[in-house]
């Protein structure tokens, strides 16, 4: 256990409280169906501040939960239980560490302001997200994944430390620093951040990155470079050309190239498309596909990639997927992608999630279409949205991260979204109905079985968790985690033997001896 922070910063805490104009900005997140209500926000300045904050709310028996980004899906910080939020959000920046050799970002930092400053201060960056609003404190330590993880592996995967705010037995708090290092006392805290989900361990106030491997004190070397340019595609395929059978043959297509084109290190996996399966009402199927313009032929794998795709569909179909990619600098593009998606200041938001490892069958594509197309239900923020995997993510070991998953080929998020609260119901319905549905012959979920493999825990649903929704009988942690949950139950209770840090998919600690 850590030496106890010093008692009291060097500034008065800053709290705010019902009443306050800036006190309704701070108690939700990105979905807005999770609004809270707790007696203050404490907004946190530095580490001594999480330590001196945490000592406080764990001596008073006060439940707390913790907030960097606020992308969470559930109301894992906002829920009536909640007295206190710890806010991260100004604690934001991001530097070049030359002692430990590694990029220190902080946990409120969120994902663009990151990409803009690894790229324009050092050249480098980090595999990451496509949601620009994603604050790294949840996005990492949930594994992180983007389009550039084909060539780079996830965010985890370059993770060299963290500094975590704990408790232990008897309620003394401090902050402790963990490393990949072997041999570091520490280790398997670092371990259970490489995946193991947000809100479980602590409160982490600083990650360190540097791919493993890289040498020398260059900060330039140390982080993957992205590429100077990229070719963009965006093809929108309008619902007017998709027949039924039409469509479960594109979708069959695009997984069957993955599968194709999903070894490491081959020049296919300079190439990333993002399916988006969007209700009728939306007007149209989309698919941006994002390929590495330095690259060899990098013209030629994306038209392959376009033709695989169409190829046996209606004439409409292919006219759509025609390549017509603008190359614009890397910069350029992942600005523009993880912008387009902001979402509406009201959204409300359901998610589900599943690894893939083989193909859906001509089944669950017509469930998918039906789901669809209904005339029954009508919302352009409808959708199934299939994310590419595979190439250098594969590489790791299913152990040597808290993400198992490493052989899939795809991961997907079903979703909605809309903004009249009236509305939940009958959107929550759609989601679980489709997702339910897909995966009915293994009890309404994705059940790792050799095809599927389990879902992801940054696209958080505490559904799993329910009965009424899962009927697997496969508990929520084995569908998140797999094998790698004992291991996990293990760390927390030698880290949070108290269970303080714990929300409706917390990690619980063994029992055992």
């Amino acid at each position: 256990m850590p030496e106890p922070g010093t008692a009291g910063a060097a500034l008065a805490p800053i709290v705010v409280t019902p009443g306050e104009a800036r006190y309704d900005d701070m108690v939700s997140g990105y979905n807005k169906r999770w609004i809270g209500t707790p007696d203050r926000i404490r907004v946190i300045r530095s580490t001594a501040e999480a330590v001196d904050a945490v000592q406080e709310l764990v001596d008073a028996g006060t439940r707390f939960s913790v907030r960097s980004g606020g992308g969470c899906f559930e109301d894992f910080v906002d829920n009536p239980e909640i007295e206190v939020v710890l806010d991260l959000s100004t604690l934001d920046e991001v530097t070049y560490d030359e002692e430990r050799r590694a990029f220190a970002i902080q946990p409120g930092a969120i994902l663009l302001n990151v990409y803009d400053t690894l790229l324009h201060r050092w050249g480098v960056t980090l595999p990451g997200g496509l949601c620009y609003s994603v604050g790294m404190g949840g996005h990492a330590c949930g594994g992180g994944y983007g389009l550039m993880s084909r060539q780079f592996g996830l965010v985890v995967d370059h993770l060299y430390a963290v500094e975590v705010v704990v408790v232990d037995a008897a309620g003394r708090v401090g902050a402790v620093v963990a490393t990949a290092e072997p041999d570091d006392p520490h280790h398997d805290l670092w371990w259970a951040h490489t995946g193991g989900g947000g809100g479980n361990f602590g409160v982490v106030t600083r990650y360190w990155f540097r791919t493993p491997g890289a040498s020398g004190d260059d900060p330039r070397v140390l982080l993957p470079q992205p590429p100077s340019h990229v070719l963009l595609n965006v093809a929108a395929i309008p619902w007017t050309a998709i027949e039924g059978a039409d469509f479960t043959r594109l979708l069959r297509n695009y997984i069957a190239w993955q599968n194709a084109h999903s070894a490491p290190g081959t020049p296919e996996t300079a190439l990333s498309s993002l399916l988006g399966l969007n209700h009728v009402s939306a007007g149209a199927v989309t698919l941006i596909t994002q390929v590495d313009a330095t690259v060899d032929g990098a013209e030629g794998i994306l038209a392959d990639h376009l033709a695989a795709i169409g190829e046996g569909t209606a004439d409409g179909i292919r006219e759509a997927l025609a390549p017509a990619p603008t190359k614009a600098t890397w910069g350029q593009v992942t600005r523009y992608v993880s912008t387009s998606n902001y979402a509406a200041p009201a959204v409300r938001v359901k998610a589900k999630s599943a690894y893939l490892r083989g193909n859906f069958t001509t089944e669950q594509a017509e469930t998918i279409h039906r789901f669809l197309t209904t005339g029954e239900y009508s919302n352009p923020g409808a959708s199934l949205i299939i994310f590419p995997y595979g190439g250098q993510i594969g590489t790791v070991a299913p152990d040597a991260t808290a993400i198992p998953q490493r052989d899939s080929v795809v991961k997907m998020q079903y979703q909605a979204w809309w903004t009249d609260p009236a509305a939940d119901e009958r959107h929550l319905a759609w989601v679980r109905g489709m997702y339910k549905d897909v995966y009915a012959e293994t009890g309404g979920v994705p059940v790792p079985d050799g095809t599927w493999d389990g879902c992801y825990i940054n696209y958080a649903d505490a559904d799993l968790a329910d009965p009424a929704h899962n009927t697997s009988g496969i508990p929520w942690p084995a569908l998140y985690y797999k094998d790698s949950y004992p291991r996990l139950q293990r760390v927390k209770a030698r880290w949070d033997p108290r269970n303080v840090f714990r929300h409706a998919l917390s990690v619980e600690p063994s029992t055992a001896e």
